[in-house]
Formats: structure tokens, sequence, C-alpha cells
């Protein structure tokens, strides 16, 4: 079976990551390239640079509108800015597509899943028998930091957690932060990052109680957001009880873009890094290491996921594995 797929935000870089890693997919097919007005009617290396490794697959396709009347698929993946988001996105659920997005706008809105889709695939059910609706997949920084924690917080539950995040560059698309700024600096989120991380992880683990505290730093990476983690259990298991349940955690489903092992627990000291991990899983599995006893809370780690892959576009692709997998898609 082979699904066509339409992407909506085709030229920034989520966009392009989409039409990258969908190349060859076991399901999906790139049918429809779509942006914005001044992208429409272009081939599609003539509306962007191609700006990743390798060569742009899709380089002579025409781009369309991000409007429904414009796009045949019933299926969308959208890499759009939240502004656009904010109407484009219910156009299209309004006219009975499925909008797979990695933007936030949707994000905490009723009825709306926020998906990971190892970690709570039964909100998947909240859109069975739609005729259009959005599914969000989360902010790319607490993702390392939520899977981590979602075997320790079904195990023993996780009361408080307190997290600071490294965040690569690319996190913020293409141009991005300045050179300026980056070389040889690192500064203080200037967004609302640390209300996303604060906030999503209790929609997806079904922990409204829970409490946490972040701070978020963008540093001179390219890929990988890197999380330092404190978390307060109701309990206090063993070290090698906590490493061994996030090393044994994977989803209930085999999907194709969800590997094995879902989290590598490493006993190196000075891993993982956005260098030597940020890629395993072909970008979706997270690492973890320093699983220690935290002198304030509980247990303290670090954790790291490929902020553009797992963290955005290879998400939003897992999600819809996920929909397919039930028979909702």
């Amino acid at each position: 079976m082979t699904i066509d797929v339409a992407i909506l935000g085709a030229t920034g870089m989520v966009g392009q990551r989409f039409v990258q890693l969908l190349q060859g997919h076991p399901v999906f097919r790139v049918a429809e390239l779509c942006a914005s007005e001044r992208s429409v009617g272009k081939r599609y290396e003539e509306a962007a640079a191609w700006r990743l490794p390798g060569e742009n697959p899709l380089a002579d396709q025409v781009v369309l509108p991000c409007d429904p009347s414009a796009v045949r698929s019933s299926v969308v993946f959208s890499a759009l800015d939240s502004a656009a988001a904010r109407t484009v996105e219910p156009a299209f659920a309004a006219a009975g597509f499925a909008v797979l997005t990695n933007a936030a706008p949707f994000r905490m809105a009723e009825g709306v899943p926020l998906l990971i889709p190892e970690v709570n695939p039964e909100h998947a059910e909240w859109v069975r028998g739609k005729n259009g609706f959005i599914m969000a997949n989360p902010n790319c920084t607490h993702q390392a930091m939520t899977i981590a924690l979602a075997p320790l917080h079904r195990r023993w539950g996780v009361e408080a957690v307190c997290v600071a995040s490294y965040q690569a560059v690319s996190g913020a698309g293409y141009p991005g932060e300045s050179a300026w700024d980056m070389i040889g600096n690192v500064h203080p989120h200037p967004g609302d990052e640390e209300e996303k991380v604060a906030s999503e992880p209790r929609k997806i683990l079904d922990a409204p109680d829970l409490r946490i505290s972040a701070r978020c730093v963008r540093v001179p990476v390219p890929d990988g957001h890197l999380v330092a983690v404190q978390a307060k259990l109701r309990t206090e298991p063993p070290l090698d009880e906590l490493r061994a349940a996030m090393a044994a955690f994977v989803g209930p489903y085999a999907l194709p873009s969800s590997p094995r092992p879902l989290i590598r627990v490493l006993e190196q000291r000075d891993r993982p890094t956005p260098k030597l991990d940020a890629d395993r899983g072909n970008g979706m599995a997270v690492t973890v290491s320093r699983v220690e006893r935290c002198e304030v809370f509980t247990v303290k780690f670090f954790a790291l996921a490929h902020n553009a892959i797992r963290g955005a576009a290879g998400g939003a692709i897992a999600n819809a594995e996920l929909l397919v997998e039930k028979g909702i898609l």
C-alpha cells in the first residue's frame, strides 16, 4: 500500500527534512509540495536552495499553493511556521485532510493529539472516525526527556522535573541564529521554549500534576538537542533498575521509523554528544547517559535526540505510521 502525501511549507528546513526522510518510505509517497505564494509555480530547486546533504530528490517538482483546493492527497505533513499554521492547518482539516503538523499552535488544543507514538499511542484514538483532523508532534526540545521519563513515570511515577537544554542552531530553521550571536557563544533561548517544555509533557504523559521547571539555551551545534534532567520520583528505586527500564522501553507497535532499541543507555561519562549520538536510529533514537542519584531529587541524567528528525519531521512521519498501523488512515 502506498499513500500519497503533500508537504506544506516544503521549502523550509523541516520541509526539506520531510522530503529527505520520505524518499523510499515503505508507505508514503510525496505527491505534492506546497509553499508560500512567492514559491508557487516554480520548480522545487528554484523555490529553495537544498540545505541537506546529497541531491534534492524532487528538484523538478512544481511547487503548489498551501490551499486545500490545490491538493489531491488526503494526508498532509505540515512544516509551516506558527503564523501560517494558525490559518492554513484548520482550513485543511475542515476540508477533510489528515494534518500531521510539526507546528506549535494546536499542540495544547483540546481534542488534538500531542503524540509521541512510542509513549502515548492511545491518544491517536482521539481522531478515529473524524473527517479531517490535526495531529501534532511535540516541541523538539523536550522529546529526549519525555521519552526517557516515560518508562520511569509508568513504573514509579514522576512528580517533578528540573531540566536544562543545550539546543542546536538548526532548531531555529534557516538562516536561523546569526553567526555573530552563535560563534564562540551560548545564549538563553529568547522565545517561549521554556513554557512549551514545562507544559507539553504533562499532556503526553497524562500527568496534569507534573511540575517541570525548564531553562533553555542555544549552543553552537548544528543538530542534536542535549538536555540535563533531574527528576523526583514517588519512590527511590535502584539505579540499575532505572537504567534497565529505559533500555527496555519500546513502543507497542513496530513502526518503520521507530528504532529498536529506542533508548540507548551508555556507560561513558562524556556522552551523549550531538556529534556522536544525534544520528542514532536514523535520527529517531534517544541516547541517555550519566544515570545517577540526584542529591536534590531522585535521579539525574543526560539525554539527547536529533531535533530536526525525532524532534520534527521524523516524529510527524512516525505519527502517520501509527495511524496506518491502527487503521485510522
